[in-house]
């Protein structure tokens, strides 16, 4: 199985920790030169310092609010014009939790900005290098919420399924150009992002090791995934080994999703 991405570049999103940071460790250890991305300069400096290197490959870092679309366009295309990636991996921090009747507008439109505008501007400023080599893997890390809703995060389900319906559509788009579009779907996964939910969840009265009991008490696995985990499947979805592979999405929760 062809796994190897010497010679490619990856520009990886929300790479200062959790899935992103595994992410990137991965797509490194494959080979790929790999450009790090989120709002944290020092911290981005730092990975990119310690990703690995077994090609001899050169990473770099690019602090940049994906919030800012303007700032984010501008900074993706230079940096495509000194170096053009062909693999994008879209991963952004998810909304905070609540319920959609309770959300005001702007909350939605923060999450629209962040993750489908943000998405969008990364896919253009990075499509002209990907049509010219031939090969693409735009990979957006998202949500199982976009087959079963998950309780509490109404925002987040819905910005959630509109990057769903936008990557299909997509991928139907790009794959004549050798180009494909996947989403990977974590479950619950030892992040901080899932340390915060536990403890929002925990203010009902309920102690944070009954509501991760009962969060666990979903999945067939019986534990929570590492970030690791979901970057094996977005190193393998990155991969020339995966070029048939377009369109999909890709559970990765234990066995916690139910529908097909």
């Amino acid at each position: 199985m062809n796994l190897d991405l010497a010679g490619r570049h990856a520009l990886v999103c929300g790479a200062s920790e959790g899935i992103g940071r595994a992410a990137a460790m991965e797509l490194a250890l494959l080979g790929a030169r790999v450009t790090v991305l989120a709002r944290r300069a020092a911290v981005l400096e730092e990975l990119a310092a310690a990703l690995p290197c077994p090609t001899g490959q050169r990473h770099g870092a690019l602090a940049v609010d994906v919030g800012d679309t303007g700032s984010l366009s501008a900074a993706v295309r230079q940096l495509a014009s000194e170096a053009p990636v062909q693999v994008l991996v879209n991963n952004t921090g998810g909304p905070p939790g609540g319920p959609v009747h309770g959300a005001d507008a702007e909350a939605f439109l923060d999450a629209f900005r962040k993750h489908l505008l943000a998405n969008q501007a990364l896919v253009q400023a990075l499509l002209p290098g990907m049509r010219a080599a031939g090969y693409g893997r735009i990979i957006n890390v998202i949500s199982t919420s976009v087959k079963e809703p998950i309780a509490g995060l109404g925002v987040s389900n819905t910005i959630r399924g509109a990057v769903a319906s936008w990557a299909k559509t997509l991928a139907g788009e790009l794959a004549a150009d050798g180009i494909t579009v996947n989403n990977v779907l974590p479950g619950f996964t030892r992040t901080g992002r899932l340390a915060s939910l536990i403890a929002a969840r925990a203010k009902d009265g309920r102690s944070e090791d009954d509501v991760a009991a009962s969060m666990l008490a979903q999945v067939p696995a019986g534990r929570f995934a590492e970030p690791e985990e979901v970057a094996a499947a977005i190193a393998f979805l990155a991969s020339p080994a995966a070029a048939y592979v377009n369109g999909i999405n890709l559970p990765v929760d234990g066995g916690r999703t139910r529908s097909l």
